[in-house]
């Protein structure tokens, strides 16, 4: 059996949707930009791309310039002819899409399937989301019989925060936070080491994640104020609804993409690995509250893999609303394998350089954008550690937590 073990990484800056940088890009390029990025961080592999075994794309919605396999297309448009011996894939988790693709290649790698592979994601949701029109396509029984199954991911954050009475300025607060972060984090450069600069047809250059409420010096441009002046998304304010966009992830353009190799293989080629991913997991939950997949995730992960929480240095919690992502650090399974997640949060362990309600949640590509974040983190001088986590909910109630080692 074969161990599989990450040598490079790289992602596409994560852009708002419909007004950011990507927005006016054809997702299959900037997507090809991300995979051909990754493959030139190792110099043999970019020389030998006939032993890439396969390339896993994950995304949530395939349809439109996403449709047909568009992770060959990707290969297609990173190399042309030359690539055609590439094989590729796409696959659909959900918002635990990309994390699941790189499982994916690692686990063909251990079963000695081939001893290179790469794993990520790709959303635009610039021009491939929208709502799915359940009278129109519908399974009649799961209309009628399961509520959850065609519910929105909002009204499951409204119930999640009803469930565990959170106010709209709790909630309001955590978002700030999540911008705060951010904004200090892209100042400081640290949302910067993992980016693949993406060239448009025009020249210009995206390089950084445009989806933050600050300006490039730090100072942001949103407030407590600014913030509960908004009106809500999913239910009206006067039927008691509380979650706003600036309590939602924000809707995004990005790709990222993890190249793994088999351990052996990569000593005799004389390539460094970074890291491995020692576990990933999946659990099922109540879809109309779907939020709470973390809560079962994260400890079937550390059963398996004979950890505990507080041997994590860093975690990544995808940021999917604010109440899920309370709901998650404040522990209300109370769950011991759980114990120290809101410490954590204090001691800016949990998502350190800010979550999605600031940098966005490209679906497809979160699991992998998110990889690149721990394993920045984990490999800078200044936060140097051993253990990170990934984790998030996911729609049609599950979550996915996948934990990796630096090597």
């Amino acid at each position: 059996m074969g161990t599989p073990v990450v040598v490079a990484y790289g992602r596409t800056a994560c852009c708002r949707s419909r007004k950011g940088g990507l927005a006016d890009m054809h997702p299959i390029d900037y997507a090809a930009q991300a995979l051909k990025g990754v493959i030139e961080k190792v110099p043999y592999v970019a020389e030998h791309v006939e032993e890439i075994g396969d390339v896993i794309t994950g995304c949530a919605m395939a349809i439109n310039e996403l449709n047909l396999n568009a992770s060959r297309l990707i290969v297609n448009r990173a190399g042309g002819t030359a690539w055609d011996d590439i094989p590729a894939q796409t696959i659909n988790r959900f918002c635990s899409s990309g994390l699941q693709a790189i499982s994916t290649i690692a686990n063909a790698i251990t079963a000695g399937q081939y001893k290179i592979g790469i794993g990520g994601g790709v959303e635009c949701m610039t021009k491939c989301f929208g709502p799915f029109p359940v009278q129109e396509y519908g399974n009649p029984w799961i209309i009628e019989s399961y509520p959850g199954g065609y519910m929105t991911m909002g009204q499951t954050a409204e119930n999640v925060a009803n469930d565990y009475g959170f106010t709209r300025e709790e909630m309001d607060t955590m978002a700030l936070t999540s911008h705060t972060r951010a904004a200090k984090a892209r100042l400081n450069g640290k949302l910067a080491p993992s980016i693949i600069p993406v060239v448009k047809p025009d020249g210009t250059v995206v390089d950084y994640d445009d989806g933050i409420l600050a300006n490039m010096d730090g100072t942001l441009k949103t407030s407590m104020e600014k913030m509960a002046s908004l009106k809500t998304c999913f239910v009206p304010e006067d039927k008691g609804g509380k979650v706003t966009a600036a309590t939602s992830s924000q809707t995004t353009d990005a790709a990222a993409y993890v190249m793994l190799m088999d351990e052996d293989y990569a000593k005799e080629l004389g390539i460094k690995p970074i890291a491995k991913l020692v576990d990933f997991q999946v659990a099922g939950c109540d879809a109309t509250r779907m939020g709470m997949g973390p809560v079962y995730a994260i400890p079937k992960c550390l059963k398996h893999a004979g950890m505990k929480l507080t041997d994590m240095d860093v975690i990544e919690l995808n940021e999917a609303f604010a109440s899920q992502a309370m709901a998650c650090v404040k522990n209300v399974v109370n769950d011991p394998m759980l114990e120290g997640f809101q410490q954590m949060w204090d001691d800016e362990k949990v998502n350190p350089y800010g979550g999605a309600m600031a940098l966005g949640h490209p679906m497809g590509a979160t699991g992998a954008f998110l990889t690149c974040k721990v394993l920045d983190y984990l490999q800078d001088p200044e936060t140097a550690g051993k253990y990170g986590m990934v984790t998030m909910c996911i729609g049609g109630g599950m979550g996915a937590c996948g934990i990796y080692e630096l090597l």
